[in-house]
């Protein structure tokens, strides 16, 4: 698969399966604490970045297989997926086809500002927009965003799109960056912000695997607490929670896990045992096909945190 991966079991979708509409990395930020590494093509443009039909075809291919039921479709990967013009179009063509079945968009908000981006998204049943500082300096040191990104201007677009599609579940996602976005000063902007936006939850994210800066920590359990106090009588808060392991009857075939694994680690770093919990397979059987893949120079590995992780090399 080209367009499709996964499906992968997500922290916070259950079992998805992504579809990436970019080449890597495009995007419209530059995050620091992005897993998919630095962006090499940073960029506000809407375009057909991969063919449409193609990403189409692709689907319609995976959904006549006989497959374990997902939890979602989910547009992700590597980059902003709303910056891809077709990405309507695939949305209507998944819903016409598979009307069962649930679809997620994560975005970084900046192309909602659109009114005609947020329409095509109408047909959703659950986005994920990142807003991780309202304040200009804080947001840019965060996400070091394409010129034209205003962040009144996002929180302005995702309290429209709640308006406009109120049947649209919206998770609003803050990472913590402690040092930046953490003093109460930015904690209460991004209060002032969920008050405007009224999502139905909030989740707070931090660093799991390496991003493109070597300084960012992760907070404290009293750092995160200041979190919930200011944003708990707004909205629902959650942290984001650490991977589960799939079930036996859940488990992928060995098949192509060469091919699996370089899919998987080509859009984020992975552990082995992120690997065991995505696939559902020995952790033996892993490490083989890794350390494999590591002598014919297919992926390399990074120590972080006191564990190894996996990324493919271009």
């Amino acid at each position: 698969m080209t367009y499709l991966f996964g499906p992968i079991l997500s922290r916070r979708l259950g079992r998805s399966l992504g579809i990436d509409l970019l080449p890597p990395k495009t995007c419209s930020m530059n995050c620091i604490y992005c897993e998919c590494g630095k962006t090499t093509c940073l960029t506000s443009e809407r375009k057909e970045w991969v063919p449409t039909a193609d990403v189409i075809s692709e689907i319609d291919a995976f959904f006549a297989q006989k497959t374990p039921p997902l939890d979602f479709v989910t547009f992700s990967g590597a980059g902003e997926p709303t910056l891809h013009t077709g990405i309507g179009t695939i949305i209507a063509h998944i819903k016409a086809c598979e009307p069962g079945v649930k679809i997620c968009l994560l975005t970084n908000s900046t192309p909602l500002v659109d009114p005609a981006v947020r329409h095509e998204l109408f047909q959703l049943d659950r986005i994920v927009p990142s807003l991780d500082a309202v304040s200009s300096g804080a947001f840019r040191k965060i996400t070091r965003p394409n010129p034209s990104v205003d962040p009144q201007k996002i929180v302005s677009a995702l309290a429209s799109f709640k308006r406009e599609a109120p049947h649209v579940e919206m998770w609003l996602e803050i990472f913590i960056v402690p040092g930046v976005n953490d003093t109460d000063e930015e904690i209460q902007k991004l209060a002032e912000a969920v008050v405007q936006i009224r999502p139905d939850k909030v989740q707070l994210n931090a660093l799991d695997r390496p991003g493109c800066v070597d300084w960012i920590q992760i907070p404290g359990p009293e750092t995160v607490a200041r979190f919930v106090a200011a944003l708990s009588p707004l909205a629902l808060v959650e942290s984001v929670g650490k991977i589960k392991t799939l079930s036996a009857t859940e488990s992928t075939a060995v098949d192509n896990l060469d091919h699996r694994i370089l899919n998987t680690c080509l859009r984020r770093p992975c552990t082995c045992a992120d690997l065991v919990a995505l696939f559902g397979l020995p952790e033996t059987v892993l490490q083989s096909h890794l350390d494999t893949l590591l002598k014919v120079g297919k992926i390399s590995a990074s120590e972080s945190e006191g564990r190894r992780f996996f990324t493919t090399l271009e």
